[in-house]
């Protein structure tokens, strides 16, 4: 979203977020901790954004540290409907990403999930995986 909440007029920017049917405002607390977290990525977080901006995974278009209701995708393709999430040690089990992940899936997305080892020791497996389940829908 550009200045005052008003959208871009274009898809081209890492601003322009689709409407979706169930499209709700985002509290200003999440959009600005989520521009935090675009400012200060964790090193498996930088990793991952250099092979999916611009394109450059089979020109999908990815957009990161998205906040989508009172949730922050660490990344997403809403053409697609798949968000990417990269995790470490912290969200091994966790309840509450379980009722997150639960809300997203009632949303349309599917939610691929990497640990940070995973992204930073053997992003060539990463990038087949996310290609395969770009290519299932």
């Amino acid at each position: 979203m550009g200045e005052g909440g008003a959208e871009r007029s274009s898809a081209t920017g890492e601003g322009f977020a689709p409407q979706t049917p169930n499209h709700r405002p985002v509290a200003k607390r999440i959009r600005g901790f989520a521009r935090k977290m675009r400012h200060e990525p964790t090193d498996a977080e930088l990793a991952m954004w250099r092979l999916l901006r611009d394109r450059r995974l089979a020109r999908f278009k990815f957009r990161r540290q998205v906040p989508f209701q009172n949730f922050i995708l660490d990344f997403v393709c809403f053409e697609k409907r798949l968000i990417i999430e990269i995790d470490g040690s912290q969200h091994a089990s966790s309840t509450p990403d379980e009722a997150r992940e639960a809300v997203l899936i009632a949303e349309g997305f599917r939610i691929a999930r990497y640990w940070n080892n995973d992204v930073l020791q053997e992003r060539s497996a990463v990038l087949e995986d996310i290609f395969v389940k770009l290519a299932e829908r």
